[in-house]
């Protein structure tokens, strides 16, 4: 009989690497310019190690049996990943460990150097979009509308 993925990823989130910790301790609670993320995150026939929905981004941290053992199924796994519109970024045990700061700047730089959008931010733009196919006007100051040509906000 074949274990459910979150019952794996339950447990791999009890037996995480000192690696993962540390960058885990990083990455929860939206300290990457707001974008949140998960920890061993089932995906398919994978478990990720931890992924932004957000951003379609998926980070794994490896050890070294992935040198040799795994390095194909790593390969494949990546290319299903990239299938499914997930950007993925390696990394290796050793780099979290004695380069944190890099790490996290190469997964800011993956993200595109900019702030997550909130998830009221996320509902206050379907509601806008929704606004202005209904022909319904938005409130005074918000919309098209609200600047002049210059770009000088109008009064």
């Amino acid at each position: 009989m074949r274990v459910p993925l979150t019952g794996v990823a339950r447990m791999l989130r009890q037996r995480e690497t000192r690696a993962e910790q540390l960058l885990w301790r990083k990455l929860r609670a939206r300290q990457v310019d707001g974008w949140k993320f998960k920890r061993q995150v089932p995906h398919g026939p994978y478990i990720l190690d931890f992924y932004c929905a957000d951003a379609g981004l998926a980070i794994e941290v490896d050890g070294m049996q992935h040198l040799d053992d795994r390095a194909q199924y790593d390969c494949e796994r990546t290319a299903y990943l990239e299938r499914e519109g997930v950007r993925v970024l390696r990394f290796w045990n050793s780099d979290v460990s004695e380069n944190l700061t890099g790490v996290l700047e190469a997964i800011y730089l993956a993200l595109g150097r900019q702030q997550a959008p909130s998830p009221g931010a996320l509902r206050r733009q379907k509601s806008v979009a929704t606004r202005r196919q209904a022909g319904r006007p938005l409130p005074k100051g918000r919309g098209e509308d609200s600047t002049s040509g210059e770009g000088e906000v109008s009064k």
